[in-house]
């Protein structure tokens, strides 16, 4: 099988150090108090949204890591057909859809099904999560990021 090498057009870390040192900072603060497998699950689909390689296979390595299954991830392009996630991580994930596509905002209903779910402060930490997601991913698409590179 011959495989297309996709050029990356930059270093963003290189070119921008201070930028890209603020959103890991900003990653850090978006992370603290979720869950490990969660918080993997939620990027790796605002990842699949916005079609950045490099975050999906960053964060399906690392949802492996945290003792994410092989069928919870595959299956997670397809998590409103699937019953392998808990009403938990469906609003967590409705709510992570929402925030990165924004067509009209966040509707009501999906916000209010989030905080059923989650304590404000967690809440807030998820909002956080999915747009630091977002930046990342907006970043290594623009540059063309290549899977499997620091």
């Amino acid at each position: 099988m011959t495989t297309y090498q996709v050029p990356q057009r930059m270093n963003f870390a290189t070119v921008a150090p201070k930028v890209f040192k603020a959103v890991l900072a900003l990653d850090a603060a978006a992370r603290d108090g979720l869950d490990p497998a969660l918080l993997e699950l939620v990027q790796i689909r605002a990842s699949q949204i916005n079609r950045c390689a490099y975050c999906i296979d960053y964060h399906v390595s690392d949802a492996r890591k945290a003792g994410e299954s092989e069928d919870r991830i595959h299956q997670l392009a397809a998590w409103e057909e699937s019953s392998l996630f808990t009403e938990k991580e469906r609003a967590a994930l409705a709510l992570a859809e929402a925030v990165t596509l924004l067509p009209g905002g966040v509707p009501d209903a999906v916000y209010e099904e989030a905080a059923h779910h989650f304590e404000e402060k967690e809440l807030a930490q998820l909002i956080a999560l999915v747009f630091t997601t977002n930046a990342w991913n907006r970043m290594n698409v623009t540059t063309r990021k290549t899977p499997g590179t620091q």
